[in-house]
């Protein structure tokens, strides 16, 4: 084991670049966000599930390609005593993919609906949208038809986990990539267009051209932005099977009112995908070229299961990174009203009082009673300070005299007013004056 370096003078330790803390302040559109996933999972029958934060190396090679960007550049690996190569996940489906294989998943009654939440690693650049330690909602169907009413569905539960967090103004970027039959006449044309502007590619495009050219259409550096625009698009070059499953598609959508758009030139970036492939793109807003990034996306991966040593298994898959949505709700104000409970403060004076304290307040708890203390302050006057801070509507006053008489004072922060009661008598008493408010 390589020797940790010691530190040689004090100094402020931060967080690893590109990751980041959660802070209270943002907890409640987090809760928000699981809320919503959570109602969309229940409504639409998935179920949810959790997969592992370290995989095999492998299982990124073999499904999302050796010449995707995640493999080539953005995997976090480990090395373990073992030898085994490990990756930090950097994505959902080809776990859940692994998961649905090994524990015999393919013998349950199809549609198998599955679902996740959690957190996933990439060695990006960070910025606005893009962290190393990112969040996604996730929703996978294993079908034994390659059905695109799945592909509807999967999309439509993605759709309506963006509008349980109100973000409006987003429209889902679809494509078809074609499949075995008529993506390889696809491939030799976007070759044939290509070859004589090779030498202006980017280093990328060249190097991915002979061994996987849709990756072209997938490149952001902006001197290949040009050459795109008049390259073979895959609707010229689909089988009979494929233009039936996209139409059914865009049919199925237009039924349930998903706002869409044809976008010829979207591929993503990772091999598994066939046929279906779709990105939510926020619409244009002035102020907001900041947020141009795509809140989530996913496709269709007919052959990943079979890729992995299963039976071949019709499937598609969506996520969406929380982070990115989490973004936008808070430059557009969405924010979640703060829950306002009912709580009181509870005051100690004296040793006794305090010894008695923790029982107290768990009589409170099991009573339905929200408390707020501050146990380690002596003083009366700082520990109502405490009370008028959390602007509580009333605080308990437990003093000697009130430890040994197993009684409470309760008083009104806003009048003043103070009364004696019993304990056995508190939670009610506490209750009433709540109601009374």
């Amino acid at each position: 084991m390589k020797k940790i370096p010691s530190v040689t003078k004090a100094k402020n330790i931060q967080s690893v670049r590109g990751m980041h803390d959660i802070l209270p302040v943002d907890y409640p559109l987090w809760e928000k966000a699981t809320k919503s996933f959570r109602e969309v999972i229940e409504f639409y029958n998935f179920t949810q599930m959790a997969t592992p934060v370290l995989e095999s190396v492998e299982l990124y090679v073999r499904t999302l390609g050796e010449t995707s960007d995640v493999v080539e550049k953005e995997m976090y690996t480990i090395k373990t005593k073992g030898g085994d190569q490990l990756a930090m996940r950097p994505e959902g489906t080809a776990g859940v993919a692994r998961a649905y294989i090994e524990h015999g998943m393919s013998h349950q009654p199809h549609p198998v609906r599955l679902a996740y939440f959690g957190p996933f690693f990439r060695h990006d650049k960070p910025q606005a949208g893009r962290l190393r330690q990112f969040h996604q909602a996730g929703f996978e169907i294993f079908s034994s038809e390659n059905d695109p009413l799945y592909d509807a569905q999967t999309m439509l539960a993605a759709y309506r986990f963006i509008e349980g967090l109100k973000i409006k103004g987003v429209t889902a970027h679809i494509n078809t990539i074609g499949c075995r039959i008529c993506r390889p006449n696809y491939r030799k044309a976007l070759v044939a267009y290509y070859k004589p502007l090779e030498k202006k590619l980017c280093g990328d495009c060249r190097r991915r051209l002979p061994v996987n050219p849709m990756r072209l259409l997938d490149c952001k550096v902006p001197t290949c932005q040009p050459f795109k625009e008049q390259a073979p698009t895959t609707l010229d070059h689909l089988c009979a099977i494929c233009k039936t499953h996209f139409t059914e598609l865009l049919e199925y959508l237009e039924d349930v009112k998903l706002p869409y758009s044809l976008n010829h030139f979207l591929v993503r970036g990772l091999d598994y995908y066939t046929k279906t492939v779709f990105e939510f793109i926020l619409d244009p807003v002035a102020g907001e070229e900041d947020l141009a990034f795509a809140l989530g996306g996913g496709g269709r991966y007919d052959y990943l299961v079979e890729t992995l040593g299963g039976k071949p298994t019709p499937a598609v898959g969506a996520a969406l990174g929380i982070e990115r949505l989490l973004e936008v709700m808070k430059r557009r104000n969405l924010n979640v009203p703060a829950r306002t409970k009912e709580r009181v403060f509870l005051i100690h004076i004296g040793d006794l009082a305090k010894k008695k304290s923790l029982s107290l307040i768990e009589m409170l708890r099991e009573g339905g009673v929200n408390v707020i203390e501050s146990l380690g302050k002596e003083s009366m006057a700082a520990q109502l300070r405490n009370a008028d801070k959390y602007q509580v509507p009333f605080a308990l006053i437990f003093g000697q005299k009130e430890a040994y008489e197993e009684s409470v004072i309760i008083r009104d922060m806003k009048t003043g007013a103070q009364e004696t009661v019993p304990l056995l008598k508190l939670v009610a008493a506490i209750k009433k004056r709540f109601t009374s408010q």
